[in-house]
């Protein structure tokens, strides 16, 4: 048996990452013991999902709901309009390992994009763990509050999401990886050439986030910030590479984000003039994603599947705050209490998680850190509240490290540990229990 030693965090976070993994495995292959209420998996392969499905059979039991959709753009690239409202990037990191493993004349079968997605999911997951809590080390210098966070994103309740073929586990290594850059290259004494390429290098990892995930694009907000704070000073040749850094990263985020769209663009807008336009083409900002969003992701009103001016569509600003969706909003509540609350509280005290005396000027930059995380996540929050499917943001959320933080520092002091140990409570029952409705292609998802 392992156990939980912060005086040996890395080994300790590898033991807690695979029981917590042959936990929730556990619970995947004991829910599957009949056959699965949806059978949109047999889209991959016919015996998936069907009456003989073996219980064994891992990787298509978490090939469920939008993984279904990553699979099959992995393996034949978009076909269909709807399909470019799932990022680019995981496909694209599965069809590359097929293709490499082709290379070793390993041929293709029904199962081979699953298995990549799974095994891409744990990896991520786990490199993930250890990113944030490098980033913890970096930002608030407390072995401990950095280990207990750590934890945390492990037991996140975003639960068989990051181990299934979906796009968060990888979006939160990527995003914690380019917050370990912009951290290291904004924070500390000096300012040297080094630390501004990790600047850029961060704008970059952000930008591979933005591919698997849209709301990726909220991690320029710090570029953002740090260069409008960079704008009030007296411009030096120091500052002046400073502010090139910020704006070179910050458009390396966009860049993550805009470059799906122009391949959309491409493929539907720039075609023979003879051939009817799709109605997003002529928009004064195209964009594929806000359209199939709004376009296909809806309540039908009426049986009718070919007048499209009676569909209750469900994707917009308050459109799902509808009394049959409460549910889904109490489910969501404690994930955005976390992240409303600790956003607010780090807005307010930038600096509580500090224990080690520092500079004023690294106080400062710390301050800008922070707060514009919280920033980050609050708008995240906001729009979960008023525009996403609600239910998605006990997953998505699991990419955002300031919540992780707050949560630790309330779990490793005395007069909040009782609140911080219910929440992980909490947090392990969410897991369980919606993996067995994952395993099972049962709601909410």
């Amino acid at each position: 048996m392992f156990s939980l030693d912060p005086k040996r965090p890395i080994s300790s976070l590898f033991g807690a990452f695979f029981a917590w993994k042959a936990f929730l495995l556990a619970i995947a292959f004991g829910s599957s013991v009949g056959p699965a209420y949806d059978t949109s998996s047999t889209l991959i392969s016919p015996r998936i999902a069907s009456s003989e499905e073996s219980i064994f059979d891992l990787a298509t039991k978490l090939t469920r709901w939008d993984s279904i959709y990553f699979t099959q753009v992995a393996r034949r690239g978009y076909l269909f309009e709807q399909e470019w409202a799932f990022g680019s990037g995981l496909p694209t990191v599965i069809s590359f390992f097929i293709q490499v493993l082709s290379s070793f004349g390993i041929d293709a079968h029904g199962s081979l994009e699953p298995i990549i997605g799974v095994l891409v999911g744990h990896t991520s997951h786990l490199l993930s763990a250890l990113a944030l809590y490098q980033l913890g080390l970096v930002v608030w210098k407390n072995p401990q509050l950095s280990f207990v966070a750590a934890l945390l994103h492990i037991i996140s309740p975003a639960g068989l999401f990051l181990s299934a073929p979906y796009a968060e586990s990888t979006f939160a290594l990527l995003s914690f990886t380019g917050y370990l850059f912009f951290a290291k290259g904004l924070l500390g004494q000096t300012r040297t050439f080094a630390h501004d390429v990790s600047l850029v290098a961060s704008g970059m990892w952000f930008g591979f986030a933005a591919t698997f995930r849209s709301n990726g694009l909220f991690n320029g907000i710090p570029f953002a910030i740090a260069l409008v704070k960079e704008l009030s000073k007296l411009p030096t040749s120091t500052s002046i590479r400073r502010r090139c850094a910020l704006i070179l990263g910050g458009l390396s985020v966009a860049i993550g984000f805009i470059v799906p769209q122009l391949a959309a663009y491409q493929t539907f807008c720039l075609i023979s003039p003879n051939t009817r336009l799709r109605p997003w083409c002529t928009s004064r900002l195209p964009s594929i994603y806000s359209f199939v969003q709004e376009r296909y992701w809806l309540v039908r009103a009426s049986p009718s599947p070919d007048d499209v001016n009676i569909l209750n569509r469900n994707v917009g600003f308050l459109r799902y705050w509808t009394p049959g969706n409460i549910p889904l909003f109490l489910l969501a509540t404690p994930m955005l209490y976390l992240l409303i609350k600790s956003g607010l509280e780090f807005i307010r005290k930038p600096l509580g998680l500090t224990i080690e005396k520092s500079s004023p000027a690294s106080l400062s930059q710390t301050t800008v850190l922070v707060q514009s995380m919280a920033l980050s996540q609050l708008i995240l929050a906001i729009l979960a509240i008023t525009n996403y499917h609600i239910q998605i943001i006990t997953r998505i959320s699991s990419g955002y490290p300031l919540w992780y933080w707050w949560l630790a520092g309330a779990i490793t002091d005395r007069k909040t540990a009782t609140f911080g140990s219910n929440v992980v409570r909490f947090m392990v029952m969410y897991a369980a229990i919606q993996g067995a409705l994952f395993a099972s292609f049962l709601p909410p998802a």
